[in-house]
């Protein structure tokens, strides 16, 4: 593998060859150097991965490429030309689109009405042109292969079409240049490589992709070209013909990292969730899940894979006391807890590392201090009758954040400002660092980079080994086969197979999950 181009070395002048180029961009937060004099190159009909850990700076440095932030030092150049962007309308006007992570997008409008917003066409000094506007997103859809239906809502949409209204918007909007920021986070695998070809077309068509992720097997599928940023600097570049996951992992860790779990053979005791005949309905009414039972043994992980939409949400947020369920059982430890409240579940030995870390793991205005001690803040030596002991609740995150590797500049700044992956260790610091006897682990690791993963692996399988019951929902089928002992198949709410983890093979998997029989 050949790296080229480090932090440091002086950058050529601006090209107008180039689509976009990116000099010398430094970006700072309050105690955080975010980015560390950044340069980029962008070649037209090429797309770059930009590769890094979960608070490596990329994110920072799209948002400053799309007008979101301004550099506190640095240069950007579109084809040899120097901009300077006050807001996301300047890049647009530059011909810079970006689709975030979380999509912006307005569930109840159309495709049409989604996609012209802020854009809008107006005939007769008042009236919108939505006629002509579906007739351009029809074109759009035909020449770039985003089969998308101009007058869909959005809400009846699955999340691969949502994407694709979202990069029909920036190209409704002209853009040449599209960042894609972590774009197959919410993607299933199928949607994924849906993706993939999407990209490479635009890149043939000349349309130039800077593309943000943190998986290795994507960057090497679909990259002309990687650059790895650490820590906020640009550590190397690579070319994905001869690099390889191992060398690219290293790269954005500065260490090896681990690819594959280490796990010894697990040693099953006695069940300790049982799931009897359960029916829990979906926010529309729907039955998500139907008449599924199931059970997870001490010292026992048992993954469950799915595409997402097949129940699993609402399996979890009835099982952790979140969602009213219809009918069925939920056993604990021997206790019927079908309807218990989730502090009783906690106080039983429950454990949630939810699938929203946001909505429902952490309180994103309070401290990470606040935050390790959300389950146990009233109770000694954290609390002294009605009053908190702040110095042991400091000293008890200060050892967490330690143990568990939660980067922070301090235990008292808000939870927000930590990056996703630190965010995700702050939730399982806070979960593991009691006695439990069941972990629910839902998406553990999505969004996250390959240390952070590796980090959430070792902890998951340290549960297992000291006799905890696991767990595990994943979209991520590598997951689910490196981590699990046992897997079941969830589609359209019933567990449609359960397998030891030696007989389940990928292909057999992949088919039960779409409904195929095995």
């Amino acid at each position: 593998m050949q790296v080229v181009a480090r932090t440091g070395e002086l950058a050529p002048a601006p090209d107008p060859a180039y689509a976009l180029q990116a000099r010398g961009i430094t970006k700072r937060f309050p105690g955080v150097l975010a980015n560390d004099r950044i340069n980029l190159d962008l070649r037209p009909g090429e797309v770059l991965a930009v590769l890094g850990e979960n608070g490596a700076g990329k994110t920072t440095l799209m948002n400053i490429l799309y007008g979101l932030y301004r550099p506190d030092e640095g240069h950007i150049y579109v084809k040899g030309r120097e901009v300077h962007f006050n807001s996301p309308s300047d890049a647009i006007a530059a011909g810079i689109g970006m689709v975030h992570q979380h999509f912006m997008l307005i569930p109840p409008l159309t495709v049409t009405e989604n996609v012209m917003l802020g854009h809008e066409n107006i005939t007769a000094g008042v009236v919108l042109d939505r006629r002509s506007a579906a007739r351009r997103i029809r074109e759009l859809s035909a020449s770039y292969g985003l089969q998308v239906d101009p007058e869909a809502r959005i809400e009846d949409l699955p999340v691969g079409a949502q994407q694709r209204v979202e990069i029909l918007k920036a190209f409704y909007r002209n853009a040449d240049i599209l960042i894609l920021d972590e774009p197959t986070a919410v993607l299933t695998p199928q949607e994924a490589q849906e993706l993939f070809a999407i990209m490479r077309r635009l890149a043939d068509s000349g349309k130039s992709i800077i593309f943000i992720t943190h998986k290795l097997k994507e960057v090497l599928a679909v990259a002309d070209r990687i650059m790895v940023l650490r820590l906020g600097r640009v550590v190397g570049t690579a070319d994905p013909h001869t690099a390889t996951e191992a060398e690219l992992a290293s790269m954005m860790v500065g260490r090896t990292v681990l690819l594959q779990v280490e796990k010894r053979p697990p040693n099953f005791g006695e069940p300790v969730l049982v799931v009897q005949d359960l029916y829990v309905k979906d926010n529309r009414g729907h039955m998500a899940v139907d008449g599924l039972s199931l059970q997870v043994r001490e010292g026992e992980i048992l993954g469950i894979a799915g595409i997402e939409g097949n129940g699993q949400t609402e399996l979890v947020e009835a099982l952790t006391g979140l969602r009213k369920l219809q009918q069925g059982r939920i056993i604990l430890d021997g206790r019927d807890v079908t309807y218990v409240p989730t502090r009783t579940l906690i106080d039983y030995g429950l454990a949630h590392v939810p699938e929203d870390r946001h909505k429902h793991g952490l309180v994103l205005t309070y401290s990470v201090a606040d935050n390790l001690v959300l389950n146990t803040y009233d109770e000694p030596p954290f609390a002294r009758g009605i009053f908190r002991n702040e110095p042991a609740i400091i000293g008890f995150a200060t050892e967490l954040v330690r143990r568990f590797d939660v980067r922070t500049p301090s235990v008292l700044v808000p939870v927000r400002n930590l990056s996703g992956g630190n965010q995700q260790k702050t939730i399982l610091a806070r979960e593991l660092s009691r006695q439990i006897r069941l972990l629910i682990a839902s998406q553990p690791t999505r969004g996250l980079d390959v240390g952070s993963i590796e980090f959430i692996h070792r902890q998951i399988v340290t549960q297992r080994d000291e006799g905890v019951a696991v767990l595990l929902v994943s979209a991520e089928l590598d997951e689910i086969l490196s981590l699990s002992d046992t897997i079941g198949v969830i589609y359209k709410g019933k567990l449609v197979a359960v397998l030891p983890r030696e007989r389940a093979a990928r292909e057999e998997l992949g088919l039960l999950m779409t409904g195929g029989a095995s």
